[in-house]
């Protein structure tokens, strides 16, 4: 290609890294991050870096990691599955109420959400009584768990089925937004919880063990892997693939729970599948790429084959899209998985005050409280940015914008 869409980077030693960072800022320590996981010897063809990238754990966060022979568990990180879900309804806003915090309060009632952790102390974001709708969900992921934890006993003792149906803390929410046409979609943000984080945590700490145990030199101690054909591989494939599994249940659980909310606040009977969208941004998967299989580990990324749905949301109080693949090769078929950082929370917390986070979020109901200032929109970087450096890579269906915000 003469004309690229993405600007070319060939870091010492390491495999190139094609950028679709335009008119985005970029942070010098991510790409210095990027550039290390770049000199990994088993990268295929390149790196590709998304328009939301910013520094990470282990890896960059939009980023996707091509590689043949070995998988990097904590390029996958800790939020395994971690994705989105989306669905349009068939009500319009004017089927709302004029004040939304009764519905607000609904689905805050409806979805176990944020954490509370202390001696003899219930955690608020976990069930206390797991509902039918997780205890059916569990009963299709049971039997490979206990598969996963006769081999590593480690993961038993994790909330698993408490967790299922429950949205997690930080950038995790559920939202009701409308779209182009005034329609209402009901939209989340969660991943494998609790258990997810302790396959990946156990994972990366028993890659670590094995890069020091071979006396394996990294660029950073984060890039520890496993080799194809090893038990350690094959184990963690196992457990990775049944907690995206979790992850897509998870959200499946909450949106049904979601919608019996709404349907308890608004008397208007309605449809809630005319449009429904479910996908991964935290995963590692096989596909064929320049006519070879390889492992592609998208770490804030989603899928963007050609024909193939996503969802890219914005801050809290800026707009999300609904978007179709565009089937771009040099990406490896994937775009953004959100607007991205140009903040860490502390920062955020330290630099945008009350009143700007007031500004920000007018309009839409949402927590107003200095706790949670770390994911206020000024935190991100702006999202009509980052869909025009990614114009070649996905079409935008739908706009939405948010009326309703629910975070942990």
């Amino acid at each position: 290609m003469t004309d690229t869409t993405y600007e070319f980077h060939q870091p010492q030693g390491g495999a190139p890294i094609k950028m679709w960072t335009r008119g985005v800022p970029v942070e010098d320590d991510a790409r210095a991050q990027l550039a290390r996981a770049a000199q990994m010897p088993f990268i295929f063809k390149h790196v590709a870096a998304m328009p939301d990238v910013h520094v990470g754990i282990g890896a960059t966060v939009g980023s996707v990691i091509p590689t043949k022979g070995a998988v990097i568990p904590a390029a996958v990180g800790v939020d395994i599955g971690c994705g989105m879900m989306a669905a349009r309804t068939s009500l319009v806003a004017s089927d709302l109420p004029d004040n939304l915090a009764g519905i607000r309060s609904a689905i805050e009632a409806a979805v176990p959400h944020g954490r509370t952790a202390g001696r003899g102390q219930r955690d608020k974001g976990a069930w206390g009584e797991p509902p039918r709708a997780a205890i059916d969900a569990w009963a299709k992921l049971a039997e490979r768990f206990g598969r996963i934890v006769a081999k590593h006993p480690r993961l038993r003792n994790t909330n698993n089925l408490m967790h299922l149906g429950t949205l997690g803390t930080g950038n995790h929410f559920i939202e009701l937004c409308l779209d182009e046409e005034q329609r209402v979609w009901v939209m989340l943000h969660s991943g494998s919880r609790g258990v997810g984080n302790a396959i990946g945590t156990f994972f990366i700490e028993l890659a670590k063990q094995d890069m020091r145990k071979w006396h394996i030199n990294l660029p950073d101690q984060d890039l520890a892997y496993f080799p194809e054909g090893t038990d350690h591989f094959d184990d963690y494939v196992e457990a990775v693939e049944w907690a995206q599994d979790f992850a897509k249940l998870n959200r499946q659980v909450m949106m049904a729970h979601v919608i019996d909310a709404l349907r308890a606040q608004i008397a208007k009977p309605f449809d809630a599948e005319c449009e429904a969208v479910n996908c991964h941004h935290n995963y590692v998967t096989r596909e064929h790429h320049f006519g070879e299989s390889v492992l592609v580990t998208r770490k804030g990324a989603v899928r963007a084959a050609k024909g193939t749905m996503g969802i890219i949301p914005g801050s809290m109080g800026a707009k999300s899209f609904i978007v179709r693949g565009l089937g771009n090769p040099e990406s490896f078929d994937s775009c953004s998985h959100g607007a991205g950082r140009v903040m860490s929370r502390t920062a955020a917390k330290k630099l945008v005050s009350l009143d700007e986070h007031l500004a920000d979020t007018a309009g839409v109901e949402c927590r107003k409280d200095a706790g949670v200032i770390d994911e206020t929109p000024k935190a991100y970087k702006p999202i009509e940015a980052v869909m025009a450096a990614q114009a070649d890579l996905v079409e935008i269906v739908h706009t939405l914008k948010q009326v309703v915000c629910v975070k942990g």
